[in-house]
């Protein structure tokens, strides 16, 4: 049962095969006898799940379907650590707007998922509780922030999860662990009830088996929130409506930064290959250029590092969290305190954060990164105005092992090269499995980036599914 996809799953719950109360405990063997070597997982709710799910209404779009939480997204009642010593035993007071909308289309909220800390990381390696190891190969990462999403998922411990993209948080792990990765455009999805890491770059989206529950969940958790000024007031539309139809005609974009030196030579000919295979399927393949790609990381890195020391100044020990014992004063309580609740990587960024933004540097950091965002973004939107799509790796590597780079800062943020502009121009892209590297006698995935215009979530989701469809890639599990 718990090799269903959602879009399997509902027809099954449907048609009364199965009760939710059934999935649910089919799913809790699945995860007690995998977790302990993935460690995807960092808390599970089944008796609050269980009591859902005697009353799940079926004939709702996702009703009875379990969903895993990254633990960074609030449930009321339920922990939400961030993965940090920070917030440990921390209960969210409310429900995130998409939490809401999940049990509105009839899903189930279950289990909080490992992150790096506050979000901060691509390998999952900064949580403070747990490093979660990919089902390919344990001994490997699985990708980050949302590694814990990506991985139970792969791993067939969830039909689906919920991860937030900030520069590539969804579509990374989702690449390295071999599943489906969608990163809304921004404004898409309300992110009330996200604790924010980048407040203009955070999107929360879904981590599945397939791009067909992709859309059903995108179904369920789009549209605009009140409590969330930057969620767009516009219609949602059917995200299901245009998959299978026929690609043909369509053009797809092919940009030459994207194909560098350093690349792996098996990610490099997956992705080739992909491209060709959208040739076969009557799609026109285009040369176009995004000038400013190579400006990306560093312009991330200044603008959302800025951000998170704003949005990190909250967590003081004052209202919530961890606290020094016995400080000799109010500001020995904040050093002691935050000194003692983040990690490394968190305060890195908090520290390269208040610099850029500091008196004599503001604007030739921080406001210069803006400027030179605006020039990505138009990169983009020249690019959309030539093709419907844009193909490209998702990440330039598969996943590396344990240990690997956590003594080298720059090369972990160089993980993210590829899927970082994404979020800087706001657009949508998706992740979707295309191949796998053959690396010390495993089979490691290989991700394909497909990149689509602001809130042309439909059309690339129909790109997607139609390379889905004809290949057989999505289907492969690792050999748990």
């Amino acid at each position: 049962m718990h090799t269903l996809t959602v879009a399997a799953l509902r027809r099954q719950l449907r048609d009364r095969v199965i009760t939710p109360v059934e999935v649910l405990e089919n799913l809790a063997t699945r995860i007690s006898a995998v977790d302990p070597h993935i460690q995807g997982y960092l808390a599970l709710s089944l008796d609050t799940a269980l009591a859902e799910a005697k009353n799940a209404d079926l004939d709702l779009p996702l009703g009875g379907v379990p969903i895993a939480i990254k633990d960074v997204i609030s449930v009321q009642g339920e922990q939400n650590t961030c993965a940090s010593r920070f917030l440990e035993g921390y209960r969210a007071p409310y429900s995130a707007t998409v939490i809401n909308k999940l049990r509105a289309a009839g899903a189930i909220p279950f289990g909080r998922a490992n992150l790096d800390e506050f979000a901060m990381g691509s390998s999952t390696e900064n949580s403070a509780y747990q490093i979660t190891r990919n089902p390919w190969d344990l001994t490997r990462i699985p990708g980050g922030s949302s590694g814990g999403s990506a991985a139970i998922v792969a791993a067939d411990e969830a039909f689906a999860a919920l991860g937030s993209d900030t520069g590539g948080s969804i579509r990374q792990p989702a690449a390295l662990c071999g599943c489906v990765g969608l990163k809304p455009t921004y404004g898409r999805v309300s992110r009330f009830g996200l604790t924010a890491f980048a407040s203009s770059l955070d999107q929360i989206g879904p981590f599945t088996k397939t791009v067909e529950d992709s859309a059903l969940i995108l179904n369920a958790i789009a549209g605009r929130d009140p409590l969330d000024s930057t969620s767009l007031d516009l219609p949602v539309p059917d995200h299901t409506a245009l998959l299978g139809r026929d690609i043909r005609g369509l053009r797809l974009g092919l940009p030459k930064e994207y194909f560098i030196a350093g690349i792996d030579p098996a990610v490099e000919n997956a992705v080739r290959t992909a491209v060709a295979h959208y040739q076969s399927l009557g799609a026109e393949i285009v040369e176009v250029s995004l000038p400013n790609t190579e400006h990306a990381v560093g312009v991330y890195y200044i603008i959302a590092t800025a951000e998170a020391s704003a949005n990190l100044a909250r967590f003081d020990g004052v209202r919530y969290g961890q606290r020094a014992p016995q400080p000799s004063g109010l500001l020995d309580h904040y050093l002691k305190t935050r000194a003692a609740g983040f990690g490394p990587e968190v305060k890195r960024r908090i520290i390269l954060g208040t610099y850029v933004l500091s008196s004599g540097y503001h604007d030739a950091y921080y406001l210069q990164a803006q400027k030179v965002r605006t020039l990505i973004r138009r990169d983009f939107t020249d690019a959309f105005a030539k093709v419907d799509a844009l193909i490209c790796p998702t990440s330039p590597t598969p996943a590396f092992k344990i240990g690997e780079k956590s003594d080298d800062p720059l090369a972990m943020y160089l993980a993210d090269i590829f899927t970082i502009a994404v979020n800087l121009a706001g657009i949508c892209g998706i992740s979707i499995p295309c191949g796998f590297a053959e690396v010390e006698g495993k089979k490691l995935p290989i991700g394909l980036q497909l990149l689509g215009n602001a809130f042309d979530e439909p059309r690339l989701l129909q790109i997607a599914h139609a390379y889905e469809q004809s290949t057989g890639w999505h289907l492969a599990r690792p050999p748990l």
